[in-house]
């Protein structure tokens, strides 16, 4: 298992750099993250959660599709937007209606560096996006209107310390 970096932690505004080595270190963190999402009952979770400033993100769309996206680049994008509740593992607690694109092409490599490019809707396409975002220091909270966000950050700040007094 691996943490999850949560909101305010620098790693997660630090801009992120290709995969260059498709080493056994690279599967090793690329299974971590698998772990580290399943254990958290999520369907993605990109580099920059676990404080890896790299492009690499992974994603269960809960259909038996369990993908390593390396280097992604999102290459097309659908005309087509609709609102779906989003949360995130870095804002555990906070979810809130995010309009994206209904589907994408996205272009990537896998864990040995093999290219490859899938066309996905639903889901995987939201799933992908929310990922990707957090490669460009970016979280679904962002995507929302100013006052929005800032209820969000108010909503996660209470939850937080909440969690927190119940320890004592």
């Amino acid at each position: 298992m691996l943490d999850i970096y949560k909101l305010g932690e620098d790693v997660l505004y630090t801009p992120t750099q290709r995969v260059t080595k498709f080493d056994s270190a690279l599967k090793l963190l690329v299974d971590a993250m698998f772990e580290t999402m399943d254990e958290a009952d999520g369907v993605g979770l990109a580099a920059p959660q676990v404080g890896v400033s790299q492009k690499l993100f992974v994603v269960d769309d809960r259909n038996g599709n369990r993908i390593a996206f390396i280097n992604p680049e999102i290459i097309e994008t659908s005309v087509e937007e609709g609102p779906y509740e989003e949360g995130c593992l870095s804002l555990p607690g906070v979810y809130h209606n995010v309009i994206r694109p209904l589907g994408v092409t996205i272009q990537a490599q896998d864990v040995n560096g093999k290219a490859f490019t899938i066309k996905a809707s639903g889901l995987l396409a939201r799933v992908i996006q929310h990922e990707n975002d957090h490669l460009n220091c970016r979280l679904f909270i962002d995507r929302l209107s100013d006052e929005d966000r800032e209820m969000m950050v108010k909503v996660y700040e209470r939850k937080n310390k909440t969690k927190k007094r119940g320890k004592r």
